[in-house]
């Protein structure tokens, strides 16, 4: 879990962003693997304050900028120093007529590598795969493991051809479980998630949802590929849950693929090459099934904001903002704007 972002992401003065100058021209030939890269680009979606609007919940986001304006500080431009940061890379022989496959993956371990009984399956499939270094579960996630997430899917996508429909994040144990949070804040980026031995819930204070628009591109074009070895009980459990909560939040497009004889650990060649072409099997939701289960979500969110205005409107302010808090980190973007008004309206009425 993260630590609280109201000290990670406030930076002291204003702190500028440092630009690089991408050297130009064709990009290298594939290497195979390629160890030590270092990316001179950041991304837009990586700063800090799209960061936090994108991962933290709305009213956490709004008390976030509260306190910033109270001490007169600002967000740091971005949490990582790029000169500073490797990354592992695996590039296809061969790059396919519509351009590369991307898996971004997020380790549980600190070291930046490439699973060796994975190169063969990726090389098929065409799928570059990008991991950074000191990215591991000891790492905090709003400010090392996401950010360095965004900027290499962003740097591989400025030195090669990349096809966008099939832009991968994925990771394995803490780390999928970044990457399924990732997923729900940036499908505008990513296509498919491999949740591979970890997951969680959706719908929570560590896994917001987000604002409507970009839940509607979660919901119709995000792909969810599970991927847990068959005596890693724990996980299966919360596997169960996890997939529960997405289709409880209209989120249909998931694929369980088999992994036979393991506990706890990384897939090998068979079980990554499945979950490689699960990945690209992407399946359309059916409208009906989507519309009606959108419109008991939205009967749900406006039954509750309009619960919470019947407590203030009784007098009952403790009981209002207790219920307002939940509703912030069930719904989060889903109840926003509203329930940031009313929030508001909270603190400055008498």
């Amino acid at each position: 879990m993260a630590r609280p972002i109201s000290r990670c992401l406030l930076g002291l003065g204003t702190s500028s962003i440092c630009l690089f100058a991408y050297a130009g021209g064709a990009p290298e030939p594939p290497a195979a693997v390629q160890h030590d890269v270092v990316f001179t680009e950041y991304s837009p979606l990586s700063g800090s304050l799209e960061l936090a609007r994108r991962m933290l919940t709305p009213l956490t986001f709004a008390q976030l900028e509260r306190e910033a304006a109270r001490r007169n500080v600002k967000l740091r431009e971005q949490s990582v120093d790029l000169a500073a940061e490797k990354f592992a890379l695996f590039v296809p022989a061969q790059t396919p007529p519509q351009g590369y496959a991307l898996l971004v993956f997020i380790a549980p371990w600190q070291g930046a590598g490439v699973p060796k009984l994975w190169i063969s399956a990726l090389d098929r499939h065409g799928v570059i795969f990008v991991t950074a270094a000191n990215s591991g579960n000891t790492e905090n996630i709003l400010e090392r493991r996401i950010p360095l997430a965004l900027i290499a899917a962003h740097n591989v996508m400025q030195r090669y051809p990349i096809d966008k429909d099939r832009l991968y994040i994925g990771g394995m144990s803490g780390g999928s479980r970044v990457a399924l949070r990732m997923a729900l804040a940036y499908p505008d980026v990513f296509r498919a998630v491999l949740i591979h031995s970890g997951s969680d819930r959706i719908g929570t204070a560590e896994t917001p949802l987000p604002a409507p628009e970009l839940f509607k591109q979660f919901q119709e074009s995000m792909r969810f590929v599970y991927l847990t070895g068959e005596n890693d009980r724990v996980n299966l459990d919360t596997d169960v849950e996890s997939r529960s909560s997405l289709q409880h939040w209209c989120a249909y497009d998931i694929d369980v693929e088999a992994f036979p004889f393991a506990g706890h650990e990384l897939a090998g060649s068979r079980e990554i090459d499945l979950a490689l072409t699960a990945l690209s099997g992407h399946m359309p939701p059916k409208p009906d099934r989507l519309a009606s289960s959108r419109v008991h979500r939205e009967q749900e969110i406006s039954a509750q904001l309009q619960e919470v205005r019947e407590l203030l409107g009784r007098g009952k302010s403790n009981e209002a903002q207790a219920l307002l808090k939940k509703i912030d980190s069930r719904f989060a973007g889903l109840a926003a704007p509203m329930s940031v008004e009313i929030a508001q309206k909270m603190t400055t009425d008498p």
